[in-house]
């Protein structure tokens, strides 16, 4: 017996389901190994997944779909909200983008209690015509002092003094989301404004190494995590013209040169049965992943497209590459009753405070694409 390794035996042209993953063996039988301290059962998911459930509503947007921001009047859309705060300033600042109309840029905002925001400024404009990012920048994958899911969101200064933020970016404009992606590393000295650290993009549809056919057409939003001398960049991407999209993850020790993991997709759509073209709530999109350390385990908040619009899910890891999802979602678009996210409720930034839960999310329904907030307490002010 093998205390360390679970061996299976998987018969010639059979196919086997293990932690949410098909293994197929088509031309022989073969032996498949896997670390048991990888393993988590479909149990242990349903209970770890149990804290983060039972959501109240904020009635409106709390960043609006047109915010009004100085010498910026024309922002139609805001999106991908992420909150942090600054070593030994109490303020929490979220970064956000504004889409208007030609292309996407990140701006800032502040807040002394998580619920009314101001100050919004310009956090990274467009680059330079002809360069990766000329048509959009998308901050948000920000390298923090921990990692815990409960911890502070707190910036890591390097030993260079500066903050860093891995983030999606877009060459062309003119449209919403334009084809491909790309990813770019940004650094801070004040954690309010950024700049473009490296001239290349870190990672495209063109490489570094090999780029296999589930992401092929574009790359997405990363996610940044530091473990154990390892930066991990967890990202979304797509193969067309089915659009479906899933989570993959690159490594690096210097966040300037990233190998994409051998087992990619790390996250793959939910599997469909009967050939049914919407079968669970994630089945064509599993994207756009925050992944935090939760005790023992690791916890993946990412969104998945399938049945019912978009939803916010869950997942869990021992090892950060071995991921089993939770098939109900944590919350699902059309719950808030005002309407406020009819349509999507999807892009997380989870923070912990007073013994509570807030989760920024971007919310689309009646009132247009803005940021939403939903907590895991009723607030004062929505009772």
């Amino acid at each position: 017996l093998d205390h360390d390794n679970l061996h299976v035996i998987v018969p010639k042209g059979t196919s086997m389901m293990l932690m949410g993953r098909v293994f197929s063996c088509s031309s022989s039988s073969e032996i498949l190994s896997f670390p048991r301290k990888s393993l988590i059962s479909s149990q242990s998911v349903h209970e770890w997944s149990h804290k983060y459930r039972g959501w109240h509503h904020h009635a409106s947007h709390i960043i609006e779909p047109n915010p009004m921001i100085p010498d910026f009047e024309g922002i139609q859309m805001t999106d991908v909200p992420t909150v942090y705060q600054l070593p030994g300033d109490y303020l929490f600042y979220m970064s956000f983008i504004g889409f208007d109309g030609d292309g996407y840029q990140t701006f800032v905002t502040e807040s002394s209690d998580l619920l009314h925001w101001g100050n919004i400024r310009l956090a990274m404009g467009y680059g330079d015509e002809g360069t990766f990012d000329h048509g959009g920048v998308v901050l948000g994958a920000y390298l923090y002092e921990s990692y815990d899911v409960d911890a502070s969101r707190i910036l890591k200064r390097m030993n260079d003094g500066k903050f860093y933020s891995l983030y999606g970016a877009y060459a062309k404009k003119g449209t919403y989301e334009p084809d491909p992606g790309y990813q770019g590393l940004a650094s801070s000295e004040d954690g309010l404004v950024w700049r473009r650290e490296k001239g290349q993009s870190i990672l495209s549809i063109y490489g570094p190494g090999i780029v296999k056919d589930w992401e092929k057409d574009s790359i997405y939003q990363p996610w940044l995590v530091e473990h154990d001398g390892t930066y991990y960049n967890f990202y979304n991407a797509k193969t067309m013209p089915q659009w479906i999209e899933q989570l993959g993850l690159a490594t690096s020790k210097d966040l300037h040169n990233w190998i994409r993991h051998i087992d990619n997709p790390i996250l793959r759509v939910g599997k469909r049965t009967n050939g049914a073209s919407i079968d669970g709530f994630d089945t064509q999109f599993t994207s756009d992943a925050k992944v935090f350390y939760d005790g023992d385990k690791w916890v993946m908040f990412y969104f998945g497209v399938g049945k019912g619009g978009a939803s916010i899910m869950i997942a869990f890891s021992k090892d950060l590459i071995q991921w089993v999802r939770d098939p109900i979602p944590l919350y699902t678009a059309g719950e808030n009753p005002s309407g406020l996210d009819k349509q999507y409720a999807h892009k997380i930034s989870l923070v912990w405070r007073d013994e509570k839960w807030y989760m920024f999310y971007c919310a689309v329904g009646n009132s247009g694409r803005g940021i939403g907030l939903i907590t895991s307490q009723a607030l004062l002010c929505d009772k």
